[in-house]
C-alpha cells in the first residue's frame, strides 16, 4: 500500500509521469532487442555456447560504452538531455529495422555476422547513454526529499519494461518457430523493438528541450579540445566523488556486487543451455532460462516495495548492508542445490536484493553529486556496472565447467556477498551513518 501511495504521489507530477512512461517504453524495446539477440546468437539450433562465447557477446555489447562513456559523458552535462534522448531513440529505431532485415535474410556469412554485431554494439551502447541521461535528469522531475522514492521506482519500471519486451519477444520466438524458420521469427522481434523505440521518441518530444537539464548548457565543446575536456572532466568527477564518500562507497560496492550477479548469470545460462537440456532442445532451454529471468525480473520490480520502508526503519547504511547479507544467504542455500526450481527461487531473491541495493546507490549518487557533474558520474557509474559484468564473465570462463554447474563457485559467491556486507557496514559507520540518509525522508 505504501508503494502505491508513493506511485500515486509521484505520478501526479506531470514531468515525472512522462519520464516514467518514457523509461517503460525505451526499456521494453531494450528487452525485446536483448531477447532477440539471445535467441538468435545463443539459443539457435546451430550453436552450443560455452562461457567464452557468452564473454564475447557481453564484451561486444557492454565494453564499448564503458570505454567510450567518458568521452560522451560531458555531453550529458552540456547538451539537452531531452534532445539526446530523441536522437538516440530515432537512431536505434533505424538500427532495429536494419538488424531485422539482416536476420530475416537467413544468411550467416562472416560479413553479415560482423555487421550484426556492430549494429548491436551501437544499439546497446546508445541504450546505456540514454539511461545515464535519464538518470541524470530525473531530479528535475521530483522534489529533493523524494529522491529515494523516485530512485526506487525508476529501477522498478526499467526491469518491468524489459520483462514486457522480453516476454513479447519470447512469445514471438516460441510461437513463430512453429510456423516459420527461427531466423524469421527473430527478425520480427527486432522489428518490434523499432516500433517501441518510435513510441519512446514521441514521449520524449513531449518534454521541452531544457526540461531534463542540464541547468547550464551554454558551454559548447570545441572538437579539437574534446580529449583534454574529457580528461579534465573525469578528473573533476573522480575528485568530486572522493569528497563525497557515501557516493564513492556506493559505486565501489555495486561494482563488486555486480561482479557476483554477472558470474551467476553466466553460470545459469550455461546450466540451462548445456546441463539441464540437450543441445537439440533449444526452445525448452530458452523457455527454462526465461523462467529464471522472469523470476529475477520480478525481484527487480518488487525492489521498490522493499527499500523505502527498510530505510525508514533502520536507515540507508544498514539497509544496504542487510541487502548484501541477504544475498549471501540466498546464494548459499537454494542457489547451491543446482536444480532448476532452486535456481528460480534463488534468482527471485538475488534479483530482489540486487536491485534494491542499486536503488540505495542511485539515491546516494542523486543526493551527493552536484548537478553539473551528474552526467559524468552516472556515465562512470554505468561503465563500472557494465565492466564488472564482463570481468565476471571472463572469470566464469576460467573457473566454470562447460555445463556451468559448480558448487564451489556458488558458495564462493555467497562468501563474497557476506564480506561485502561487513565492509559496507564498517565503512559507512566510519563515514557517518547519518550522511547516508540524505535524499530520503530521514535526511529531509
Amino acid at each position: 500500500m505504501h508503494l502505491l501511495a508513493i506511485l500515486r504521489r509521484l505520478l501526479a507530477l506531470p514531468a515525472f509521469r512522462r519520464l516514467f512512461a518514457m523509461r517503460v517504453f525505451t526499456q521494453a524495446a531494450d528487452g525485446t532487442l536483448q531477447m532477440g539477440m539471445a535467441s538468435y546468437i545463443l539459443f539457435s539450433p546451430q550453436s552450443q555456447p560455452n562461457a567464452w562465447s557468452i564473454v564475447t557477446v557481453l564484451a561486444i555489447t557492454l565494453l564499448p560504452f564503458s570505454l567510450l562513456g567518458p568521452f560522451v559523458s560531458l555531453l550529458l552535462d552540456r547538451w539537452s538531455r531531452r534532445q539526446s534522448a530523441v536522437v538516440v531513440d530515432v537512431v536505434r529505431a533505424v538500427i532495429g529495422v536494419v538488424i531485422a532485415v539482416i536476420v530475416s535474410s537467413g544468411h550467416r556469412t562472416t560479413g553479415t555476422q560482423t555487421a550484426l554485431y556492430l549494429l548491436l554494439l551501437v544499439a546497446l551502447s546508445l541504450n546505456r547513454f540514454l539511461l545515464a541521461g535519464l538518470a541524470a535528469g530525473m531530479h528535475h522531475t521530483v522534489p529533493r526529499n523524494e529522491f529515494l522514492n523516485a530512485s526506487a521506482l525508476m529501477p522498478m519500471i526499467g526491469p518491468a519494461g524489459v520483462m514486457l519486451g522480453g516476454g513479447a519477444a519470447a512469445a514471438i520466438r516460441l510461437i513463430g518457430s512453429h510456423y516459420m524458420p527461427t531466423y524469421r521469427a527473430d527478425g520480427i522481434i527486432f522489428s518490434l523493438a523499432s516500433v517501441i523505440w518510435v513510441a519512446s521518441t514521441v514521449l520524449a518530444l513531449g518534454f521541452s528541450r531544457t526540461a531534463l537539464g542540464p541547468d547550464r548548457s551554454d558551454r559548447p565543446i570545441a572538437p579539437g579540445r574534446s580529449v583534454a575536456e574529457v580528461g579534465r572532466g573525469m578528473v573533476a568527477a573522480f575528485g568530486h566523488l572522493w569528497r563525497r564518500p557515501p557516493a564513492l562507497l556506493g559505486l565501489v560496492m555495486i561494482a563488486c556486487q555486480r561482479f557476483g550477479f554477472g558470474l551467476l548469470s553466466v553460470a545459469v545460462m550455461l546450466m540451462y543451455r548445456n546441463y539441464f537440456h540437450a543441445q537439440t532442445q533449444v526452445n525448452s532451454a530458452l523457455l527454462s532460462f526465461g523462467a529464471w529471468g522472469a523470476a529475477t525480473g520480478l525481484g527487480f520490480v518488487l525492489s521498490a516495495a522493499l527499500v523505502p520502508p527498510m530505510t525508514r526503519w533502520v536507515g540507508m547504511s544498514a539497509t544496504a548492508a542487510l541487502l548484501l547479507a541477504g544475498s549471501a544467504v540466498v546464494q548459499a542455500a537454494p542457489g547451491s542445490i543446482l536444480r532448476p526450481w532452486a535456481l528460480v527461487i534463488s534468482g527471485f531473491f538475488i534479483g530482489w536484493f540486487a536491485q534494491s541495493f542499486k536503488i540505495c546507490v542511485d539515491t546516494l549518487v542523486q543526493a551527493h553529486v552536484d548537478e553539473d557533474l551528474k552526467g559524468r558520474v552516472f556515465v562512470l557509474y554505468d561503465g563500472v556496472f557494465n565492466a564488472a559484468i564482463v570481468v565476471a564473465a571472463v572469470f566464469g570462463a576460467l573457473v566454470l565447467p562447460v555445463t556451468g554447474a559448480s558448487h564451489a563457485v556458488f558458495w564462493g559467491m555467497a562468501a563474497g556477498y557476506a564480506v561485502l556486507s561487513v565492509v559496507f557496514w564498517l565503512t559507512s559507520q566510519r563515514i557517518g551513518a547519518h550522511r547516508f540518509n540524505e535524499g530520503t525522508e530521514l535526511g529531509a
